[in-house]
């Protein structure tokens, strides 16, 4: 997997058609890190994502890759930069077998050797897709498509891998696999970038965390100490 790297956001703001949903946002990823976003439903945390996309392009601020600035690339270039996202929902081609949706995830590598060895990768992390890489994704279980949503993300070799809110929808078994996935993943030395409402669990495995509320960041800090905050738990958590 490809080097570890720091994402910066700086002061940004976006909106859809006139309104602001993110307001004045600044975080850091530092490389190698697993660095959480933690917010109820509508405070901007898919925004943030959408943002550093590209998807929704800051009106102003920055949002830089190893002090390289993203604003204006187009997403395709985003992604080469080194940026992969695993997308809220389980999003895979259904219809598509496993092998075919991960090597979906490597397009933007031509070398077949490079490839094989990217998914000989995943495999190792995911033996249920090794043996099930020539069934439909579509016909798999939500657990089993959130394996294949994450084994794409990782066909990518990214330097800095944005996840979006992996617990949605699946049962209590999944989540604790899946968060110990991004463990691994982390381990191998990938910086990861987790959008969450499952404090919990991310709080478990994340060095360091920010809380959203109404498009703000309204606190920052270690897991522990985010943990440890009871008007955050409180305020934003229930």
């Amino acid at each position: 997997m490809a080097t570890a790297s720091a994402l910066e956001v700086k002061d940004i703001y976006a909106a859809y058609d006139s309104a602001d949903v993110l307001e004045g946002v600044s975080l850091k990823v530092p490389a190698g890190k697993i660095t959480c976003l933690l917010g109820s439903n509508g405070a901007g945390k898919s925004t943030i994502i959408r943002a550093i996309l590209g998807l929704t392009p800051p009106r102003s601020g920055d949002i830089q890759i190893d002090g390289q600035s993203l604003i204006g690339l187009p997403t395709h270039k985003i992604i080469s930069a080194g940026i992969a996202c695993i997308p809220e929902g389980r999003k895979v081609f259904p219809k598509m077998t496993v092998v075919d949706n991960l090597r979906l995830g490597g397009y933007q590598e031509n070398t077949e050797a490079v490839l094989r060895d990217r998914m000989d990768q995943v495999f190792g992390i995911f033996p249920r897709l090794k043996e099930r890489r020539n069934q439909l994704a579509g016909t798999m279980s939500g657990g089993e498509q959130a394996m294949v949503s994450i084994g794409r993300g990782l066909m990518a070799a990214p330097k800095v891998l944005l996840i979006d809110e992996p617990s949605l929808g699946l049962s209590p078994l999944f989540v604790k696999e899946n968060f110990n996935i991004i463990k691994r993943i982390n381990d191998q030395g990938i910086t990861v970038f987790l959008v969450e409402q499952n404090v919990h669990q991310t709080l478990a495995i994340a060095h360091y965390g920010y809380v959203m509320s109404q498009g703000r960041v309204v606190a920052e800090g270690t897991a522990q100490e985010l943990s440890e905050n009871k008007e955050v738990h409180e305020a934003y958590f229930g």
